[in-house]
């Protein structure tokens, strides 16, 4: 009896099989939601396009410079969320600033292999007559992904500085979440 249940049982699993291929893409079931992406899976960088550098000479507004997170890995993943970032300073009294976030809402945005997701960091910048320890001059920053923990290292590339608010309640500097 049991050979004959186990060669049903086969025959069924073959026939399943064969009337899955059949089937059109559009009625087929639906794949499962991608999970997100983690460190490993990204790159990270600065957008340095003309349009995309933010104006660290002029100290009248607010500007922006954008972080890029591209999907390296062989998979579609999810990033939702803000990124960590900590500015490391250039000079000795700047120490670390840990960047607070808006309050804009996160969207999930799904990356295929090979897709590019950017965030903005708005930036106060002051003139290079402020008193120094009024400014935070920017050497390096520490990136960690959405629900990472493992962060990438990148050089600042624009110069400047900004204005040093790293114990505000509302700073004038701050990160908005991917996609935004």
């Amino acid at each position: 009896m049991k050979s004959k249940l186990t060669a049903l049982a086969f025959t069924a699993v073959v026939v399943a099989g064969t009337a899955a291929t059949a089937i059109p893409a559009s009625a087929a079931p639906a794949q499962a939601e991608p999970t997100r992406c983690h460190t490993a899976d990204l790159k990270a960088g600065f957008a340095t396009g003309d349009d995309a550098r933010p104006e660290m000479e002029q100290t009248e507004k607010q500007t922006q410079a954008y972080i890029w997170f591209t999907n390296q890995s062989k998979r579609t993943c999810t990033l939702s969320g803000f990124a960590g970032v900590d500015m490391i300073g250039a000079q000795e009294t700047d120490g670390t600033w840990s960047l607070a976030r808006s309050s804009k809402k996160p969207e999930k945005m799904i990356l295929e292999q090979g897709d590019t997701v950017d965030f903005s960091i708005t930036l106060l910048p002051v003139a290079k007559s402020t008193p120094q320890k009024e400014k935070f001059v920017p050497a390096n920053f520490l990136v960690t992904p959405p629900n990472e923990t493992e962060h990438f290292t990148l050089k600042w590339p624009f110069g400047g500085q900004i204005l040093k608010q790293d114990g505000a309640t509302h700073p004038a500097t701050y990160i908005n979440p991917v996609g935004r």
